[in-house]
């Protein structure tokens, strides 16, 4: 993640002062929506696995500040979830532990084109695109029971938290990723991209460290609680193995989650192209010809 951070500041950072420099060519403001997949990334998917797919949506608007630099603010939802019994591993599968969380996002980016981008224009009409930024988000880790009930595992403290004392459903993340956007007029143009978000928490999907001392989570918080919190397979034989204080998650990282999407944008400004007079360029909004 820190390098991540690293990499962008500086690519920002270098390419700035002569971005800011050249002629404000292009500027305005786009609006437009997006649909979607989202994946989580975490305790209960450390295999990489792409195989539940879920819905993603959200509406976005961006300000180009010229054919290179924009900002961009979104909200966006999706949802996320995992389960062991898809793993390869031995552990994740005898642990057993699944999750689903709708995810509510409040994103904003900055983006830098590596072409030149002018709306209407029949040579650069498109271009790949890099942005990094940082998101606000809400989410609510739930489980289906053994007997098909949903069950909100923040306020069950399912690895021995007291009561009020629960991880917060809000968090923050950075947000940093790629795409790919292109014209299909001059006023509405199309992109495709993969967004990462680096989250602060460890619980997006209510697990991080271990189990606590089911006995005593069950005498503080109930039945459900307790099994919830392990839901380990049996060994053969039907015999239970002792779990208090073993691991449950790894707390040394923190989960992630991501969005790949396909948008839909309608653009406001114009192209600022520079006339001479007397030997100033005051700038005339035109519109270049259609392709």
């Amino acid at each position: 993640m820190r390098q991540t951070i690293v990499f962008f500041f500086l690519l920002f950072t270098s390419l700035l002062p002569s971005a800011l420099s050249a002629q404000l060519q292009m500027r305005g403001l786009e609006a437009g929506i997006w649909a979607g997949t989202a994946y989580y990334l975490g305790d209960l998917n450390t295999e990489f696995r792409f195989n539940r797919p879920n819905l993603a949506l959200g509406v976005a608007g961006r300000y180009n500040f010229n054919h290179r630099l924009a900002a961009r603010a979104s909200l966006n939802y999706g949802r996320v979830e995992a389960r062991d019994s898809d793993s390869q591993n031995t552990f994740e599968r005898e642990r057993n532990l699944s999750f689903y969380s709708d995810v509510y996002d409040i994103t904003g980016q900055f983006e830098f084109n590596f072409l030149p981008y002018y709306h209407g224009s029949p040579e650069y009409f498109f271009t790949p695109y890099a942005f990094v930024g940082f998101s606000v988000f809400g989410y609510n880790p739930k489980a289906i029971s053994d007997g098909g009930k949903v069950v909100n595992l923040q306020p069950l403290g399912t690895e021995g938290q007291a009561q009020g004392e629960e991880y917060s459903r809000l968090s923050a993340a950075l947000a940093y990723g790629v795409g790919i956007r292109w014209d299909l007029t001059y006023e509405l143009s199309m992109d495709v991209n993969l967004s990462m978000r680096n989250t602060l928490t460890d619980y997006l999907d209510d697990v991080s460290t271990t189990y606590p001392d089911l006995q005593r989570l069950k005498a503080r918080r109930g039945d459900l609680s307790y099994v919830m919190s392990d839901r380990s397979n049996p060994l053969p034989g039907g015999e239970n193995v002792p779990r208090d204080f073993t691991q449950r998650g790894d707390d040394s990282l923190n989960d992630h989650y991501l969005f790949l999407g396909v948008g839909i944008n309608y653009y406001f400004g114009d192209v600022l192209c520079p006339k001479v007079h007397k030997g100033k360029k005051p700038r005339k909004p035109t519109r270049p010809k259609h392709r």
